[in-house]
């Protein structure tokens, strides 16, 4: 058995270049994204959140700074970037507020999902504009990025952006209908495998090359992808994002291929928390702070009595009572020297005692693996 689209709540949709642009025009391929738009809306109308992780800036600003065809220098694909970006931006802008739905624009490098403390701060972001009802609109920033500090495709990226927000599916948009055994366009035996349970060495050996020359993926960073976002709780699926309405033809059944999880996008983080982080310090609480993270509450200031060690914003902490029982741990929103000026204190002290107005939570309970 398949998921159903209407079992998700959180979704997020990556398109590549080579459905964006025409290249037989050179232009953004305006009727096609107007369709996917309505794809949005319908699923923004059931109260679903969803974020796009978008290509193109790269072609359309080729395109406009007049660029011939073939690989471009960093130097000439960092300018394209920077001008494709703002044509990018505008359109989605545009096709989304036609459907009364609020866009925001996020550049990330591949250090924003790597680093912890940038992470915490993209993730953030992109959970308040989600909350927000707004859809946020997620491409790589390429005016910056190196070869050595990059991506490289938006399939790994959309992965990493997927489970950093805790999305339940991932929709890689492709210029085929999702994986088969072979290169379709090379071997006509090749068979369409509809579901992947596992991603095995087999799976894997199926993977190909590029297949478009506008982008800069493939099959294989597509299975990469699934890599990433299955292991962290995130259902995958491939499906053609050719035709109009690419979305509403896989509520209506057209073929794709799922790739399944075996876990929740909550319990895979927890997991990783409770168990892959290296504490870097520990937080003492009261009595009433410990009942409450019990309870489920997040941990706020006022009840952390002292701090130990020399841990960063996003480093992992534990928890222990005034007996010094471990009651668990959780990624802390302060370095050691902000936390330990402000414990004890209420939230609307903080601004006065820092100088801006810093997180209302020691450790947001999202952020918070209990023990036992």
């Amino acid at each position: 058995m398949t998921p159903s689209l209407i079992e998700f709540r959180r979704v997020v949709l990556k398109v590549g270049s080579a459905l964006l642009v025409d290249r037989a025009r050179s232009r953004l391929n305006h009727a096609w994204l107007a369709a996917l738009a309505e794809d949005v809306a319908e699923l923004h109308g059931r109260g679903v959140e969803v974020l796009v992780v978008s290509s193109g800036a790269v072609a359309l600003g080729r395109t406009v700074l007049g660029f011939g065809p073939g690989a471009l220098r960093l130097e000439e694909s960092q300018a394209a970037a920077a001008v494709g970006q703002i044509a990018l931006a505008r359109i989605w802008s545009e096709v989304l507020a036609h459907q009364g739905i609020t866009a925001g624009q996020i550049l990330v490098t591949l250090a924003d999902t790597e680093e912890r403390r940038r992470y915490l701060n993209a993730r953030a972001t992109l959970s308040k504009l989600l909350e927000m009802r707004a859809v946020p609109v997620v491409n790589e920033n390429d005016t910056v990025a190196t070869t050595e500090i990059r991506y490289g495709d938006n399939d790994r990226l959309a992965a990493r952006v997927a489970t950093m927000i805790e999305a339940d599916l991932l929709v890689l948009f492709s210029d085929v209908d999702g994986l088969y055994t072979a290169p379709p366009a090379t071997d006509p035996a090749a068979r369409h495998v509809p579901v992947v349970e596992r991603i095995t060495p087999e799976i894997d050996s199926m993977a190909g090359g590029a297949a478009s020359a506008l982008s800069r993926g493939g099959m294989r960073t597509k299975v990469e992808a699934a890599k990433i976002a299955t292991a962290g709780g995130t259902h995958m699926l491939i499906a053609d994002g050719r035709p109009k309405n690419p979305l509403r033809r896989v509520a209506d059944g057209a073929r794709c291929t799922w790739f399944l999880t075996q876990s929740s996008p909550s319990t895979a983080r927890k997991t990783w928390i409770g168990g892959a982080l290296e504490p870097r310090g520990t937080l003492v609480l009261d009595e009433g702070a410990a009942r409450a993270l019990r309870g489920g509450a997040s941990l706020l200031p006022v009840g952390v009595t002292s701090v130990s060690g020399a841990f960063s914003r996003g480093d992992a902490v534990l928890l222990r009572d005034a007996a010094g029982a471990i009651l668990g741990r959780g990624l802390v929103a302060y370095d050691a020297e902000d936390a330990a000026r402000v414990i004890g204190r209420s939230s609307r002290e903080i601004e006065g005692i820092l100088g801006n107005g810093g997180r209302a939570e020691m450790i947001h309970r999202d952020d918070l693996v209990l023990a036992g």
